[in-house]
């Protein structure tokens, strides 16, 4: 249970760290509202940074 979590707080550490770095902090914000949406239940705010992260990705 400690490795699964463990794992998977690295796993999104380093999704993170990869965002931040392509798309700075639109990226980071986007992220956020993805969080913040799923902690919620929110489908609005999972959905508007789910929108800005897609955004963000094909304009690179």
């Amino acid at each position: 249970m400690v490795v699964l979590e463990l794992r998977s707080a690295l796993f999104t550490m380093g999704v993170d760290q990869l965002i931040q770095s392509l798309y700075g902090a639109p990226g980071l914000l986007a992220l956020l509202l993805i969080g913040v949406g799923v902690k919620a239940r929110s489908r609005s705010c999972a959905a508007v940074g789910a929108v800005v992260l897609m955004l963000l990705m094909t304009q690179a």
